[in-house]
């Protein structure tokens, strides 16, 4: 009988692809969870955990995204600055200073606490409005986060 063999990627010889995600009206957590899983490269069935298998993610209409119960006043966000105490702001608040952040920070917790983590998240791109410049990638629309 002839044993498997398992495979192991190696940086640079698997090829990224570039996937366009609508934002619209998706519920935050669901939507983080299955871009974290497409930038970690386990849609893939040649996942290697040591090694960025991952594909490139557009996402577009990053305002519109939506969260479930009272979190747009409950949740909270904090940040250090350097000087004595943090800053807080809602998440309603967020929401009108900076809309990709809200996205982009969901996504980035979910990702592994490695220096792998850092390239991964390069592959991200999070626009709030429904434009891109990444045409000339040619990014297929994927749907994502379906009940």
């Amino acid at each position: 009988m002839k044993a498997q063999k398992t495979f192991m990627a190696k940086p640079g010889q698997i090829q990224p692809k570039w996937w366009l995600v609508d934002a619209a009206g998706k519920v935050v957590g669901r939507l983080a969870s299955d871009i974290a899983m497409i930038l970690m490269g386990k849609h893939r069935p040649t996942y290697t955990p040591h090694v960025d298998t991952g594909d490139y993610v557009v996402v577009i209409n990053a305002a519109k995204v939506v969260f479930t119960g009272k979190k747009w006043q409950q949740k909270v966000y904090t940040w250090y600055t350097g000087y004595p105490g943090q800053h807080r702001e809602t998440a309603a608040r967020r929401l009108q200073r900076k809309p990709e952040r809200i996205l982009y920070e969901a996504v980035r917790r979910m990702l592994p606490k490695n220096k792998l983590s850092y390239q991964m998240l390069r592959k991200l791109k999070i626009y709030a409005g429904g434009q891109h410049p990444h045409q000339a990638q040619q990014p297929e629309p994927k749907q994502l986060a379906i009940k």
